[in-house]
């Protein structure tokens, strides 16, 4: 073990690395530097692969895996933040599971575990760039009948070198944001962007389909409804063929929001006394939600890497493997979405017909998402520092007690103990059963997409007053920070 300590610590030392802040930028300087990445990312995500087609050249085999890994098909970020989401949820699990035993308490073992996490992430980019290529998510061989958009070795290894430099990019502007330059993580930004592109788009791009009435309508559902009003089709918006939007699914959008805002604001206000400050008095607030949204990225990216690595199997050799059409099964090798097997049943239904004809699936998918949530929680409440024991010694550090209990540590981890797991447990099944009753129902930008939105938005909102507080009174916000 120490060995490997070492080997980890040597190998930091040659990772490419974005320095901290000698001093704290103030927040202007964080908003542009935030700003930066959000760009950087934006223009990555429409820029083409050079030596492939581009966006919407062939059926996006991944496109259920999009909204969570931030990525887009046919451009730089054709990974998106897949790897970053993927190396976390492969070493959270090996350290929950006490496989590698790290103290998250222990500021060396800390440090260990965010080198591990990115020295995996190198190998996850390695191996997505090289499996996304193998697995013909970008296209196949070239054949005698297929000679565009085709890959041969050459232009295996240009597409690799570009998804492999892009990936380290996206790893070294979420480094950049979480190391003080920037607000927030750049893993939440990126989602963010891309749900937000997604419900924008949903809701009000112009582009025309031809359904099965044979007449061309709009894709986005406002342009759509402005549509039906003047040519006296008002009926034909309230609900539409498969995943084009409707009057339905944009009401369950905006109530699935206005519950998921809701439930946010839901907390236990444990009161607390500062001993720094004489009579200052104030609470913490512990949130329904209490582990926020990181249970719903690590359950997806779960799903999406299985469902991925096994349709990569399926590809090469699903009617040679009789086992395989157990994991998943798909109609064609361009299909999207499974129609068989275990995956099958890890992937939400696609549509609200969908949801109705198959009631089967529909419950095992909540049931599998609710589930999946509540372990993940309980893990991260582990992993993260917010067991009862490391928040209580958060507020013995910001010099507060909670009054009518002794000051001391064990003391106020008692009080928490009355809360935490309770709230742990509910948090995970409340979020996982938002997520997906919004998934089945086809709301704008998927459930978890829509619940990630939310919860982001939020913590930027949560974030920027903090940062306010701070520079009117600094020990304030330290207060607050604890809480």
């Amino acid at each position: 073990m120490a060995s490997m300590r070492d080997f980890i610590k040597n190998v930091g030392t040659v990772l490419p690395e974005i320095p901290k802040p000698e001093k704290k930028p103030s927040l202007n300087e964080r908003f542009i530097w935030t700003g930066f990445a959000l760009i950087a990312y934006l223009v990555m995500a429409t820029t083409p692969l050079f030596g492939f087609g581009g966006p919407g050249e062939q059926s996006d085999q991944l496109a259920f895996l999009r909204v969570v890994f931030a990525s887009a098909q046919g451009t730089l970020m054709e990974l998106g933040i897949g790897p970053i989401v993927t190396s976390g949820l492969i070493l959270q699990l090996l350290v929950g599971s006490d496989i590698i035993k790290l103290k998250m308490s222990d500021p060396g073992d800390r440090a260990i575990f965010g080198t591990s996490t990115k020295l995996l992430t190198f190998i996850v980019i390695v191996g997505e760039a090289a499996a996304y290529i193998l697995g013909g998510a970008l296209g196949g061989a070239c054949t005698a009948s297929v000679t565009t958009n085709c890959l041969t070795p050459t232009r295996d290894i240009v597409i690799f070198g570009q998804l492999f430099a892009a990936g380290v990019l996206v790893l070294l502007l979420d480094e950049m944001i979480q190391k003080g330059w920037g607000l927030g993580s750049g893993v939440s930004l990126f989602i963010l962007a891309g749900v937000c592109q997604t419900v924008m788009w949903y809701s009000f791009s112009p582009e025309t389909f031809a359904p099965s009435t044979g007449t061309t309508a709009y894709f986005g559902f406002v342009p759509a409804l402005v549509s039906s009003f003047f040519t006296n089709t008002l009926p034909s918006i309230v609900v539409r063929d498969y995943q084009y939007p409707s009057l339905l699914t944009a009401t369950l959008t905006l109530v699935m929001i206005l519950v998921i805002v809701y439930i946010e604001g839901i907390r236990i206000e444990l009161p607390i006394t500062s001993i720094k400050y004489r009579g200052f008095q104030g609470v913490y607030p512990i949130k329904l939600l209490y582990v926020s949204n990181i249970p719903v990225i690590l359950v997806s990216a779960l799903g999406a890497n299985v469902t991925f690595f096994t349709r990569i199997l399926y590809n090469y050799s699903g009617t040679n493997n009789p086992w395989l059409p157990y994991l998943g099964q798909w109609a064609t090798a361009n299909s999207s979405y499974p129609t068989g097997g275990l995956v099958y049943y890890m992937t939400s239904p696609q549509s609200v017909q969908e949801t109705i004809a198959d009631p089967v699936h529909s419950i095992i998918y909540l049931l599998y998402l609710i589930g999946m949530a509540v372990v993940f929680a309980k893990l991260w409440v582990e992993i993260g520092g917010l067991n009862p024991k490391q928040v209580a010694k958060n507020l013995m550090d910001a010099n507060v007690q909670v009054p009518g209990f002794r000051r001391t540590g064990l003391s106020i981890e008692q009080v928490l103990n009355r809360y935490i797991p309770t709230l742990t447990i509910i948090g995970g099944i409340l979020i996982g059963l938002i997520a997906g009753v919004a998934d089945l129902f086809g709301v704008f930008g998927t459930g978890i997409g829509i619940l990630l939105m939310c919860d982001i938005i939020l913590q930027y909102y949560q974030m920027l007053l903090k940062e306010q507080v701070e520079e009117i009174s600094p020990a304030l916000a330290g207060l607050i920070g604890a809480s």
